[in-house]
């Protein structure tokens, strides 16, 4: 038994090892073609590590000399962040009483359903009227704007997540506070809301990887770097009939970090979450 209980154990970590570098394969590549010259790129066989570090990449692209490409992609970076954090921090907000809602309300259950089904549209059939929503108003080529759209997108997916959040908080513990005199503010700020923050903070990180990795809709609603986002950026990279693999994977490293660092933020709020939500009896 205990002999079948460490090759079970070998074959647990194995394959946790096989899942990893299939996961981080293409990640260290990348990287290594980031720091590669042009020689090595081309050089045959490959080279799967540089004869030289070359971090001029790097340095073009976080330059912030007027109209280079580093200060159109540092541009196009803040842009990102802009739209990522408001469209985020909207989408949070609007699907906090919404998710609570359909999860206390079962009648109204039906309305969050029917919200999600927009996501069987495909995105091309929405870019028409939403096309014509931002030049009516105004907002056409503008970060606000383009929150806005991803507004619609996050919000139905966000209230989802929630809402499975908040299924899982027993009702009578609302009730026993609300027999206790506690308003319905209090209940949700000082109760259920702490009960909830695993699952808002691991709703609020995929909201704000599906807002940083949209690329359709930036690439038609947007012109010029006051509202291109990181995306439409790394594509115009790769747009000239001559590309630099080796500054597309560098601007690939560079867009990946701020999710990274993010991630690990959330991470401490997952964990933060898990042990300050409890209730004393």
């Amino acid at each position: 038994m205990e002999r079948q209980n460490r090759l079970f154990t070998a074959f647990v970590y194995l394959s946790a090892l096989l899942l990893t570098i299939v996961i981080l394969a293409p990640l260290a590549w990348l990287f290594v073609m980031s720091i590669s010259s042009a020689a090595d790129l081309a050089a045959k066989p490959l080279n799967w590590w540089p004869d030289e570090i070359d971090l001029s990449r790097y340095r073009a692209l976080l330059s912030t000399i007027e109209n280079s490409a580093g200060a159109a992609f540092v541009a196009s970076l803040l842009n990102s962040l802009k739209v990522a954090g408001m469209a985020t921090l909207a989408a949070v907000t609007v699907a906090i009483p919404a998710a609570w809602a359909v999860s206390r309300t079962a009648t109204v259950s039906w309305s969050l359903y029917a919200v999600i089904a927009t996501y069987m549209l495909p995105p091309v059939a929405l870019a028409v009227p939403l096309y014509m929503g931002l030049a009516y108003f105004g907002l056409l080529n503008s970060v606000f704007g383009l929150a806005l759209v991803y507004l619609t997108i996050l919000a139905p997916f966000t209230t989802w997540l929630l809402k499975s959040g908040f299924d899982s908080i027993p009702r009578e513990i609302e009730s026993a506070a609300m027999i206790d005199g506690a308003r319905l503010d209090q209940i949700l700020r000082l109760l259920t809301l702490p009960l909830a923050a695993p699952v808002m903070a691991t709703s609020a990180l995929f909201a704000f990887l599906l807002a940083w990795d949209e690329f359709f809709y930036a690439l038609l609603f947007t012109s010029d770097l006051r509202a291109k986002t990181l995306t439409v950026a790394i594509a115009d990279l790769a747009g000239g009939h001559v590309s630099d693999y080796g500054l597309i994977a560098t601007a690939g490293v560079l867009a990946a970090l701020p999710p990274v660092l993010i991630g690990l933020v959330m991470q401490r709020a997952l964990i933060s979450g898990l042990t300050s939500g409890g209730v004393k009896g």
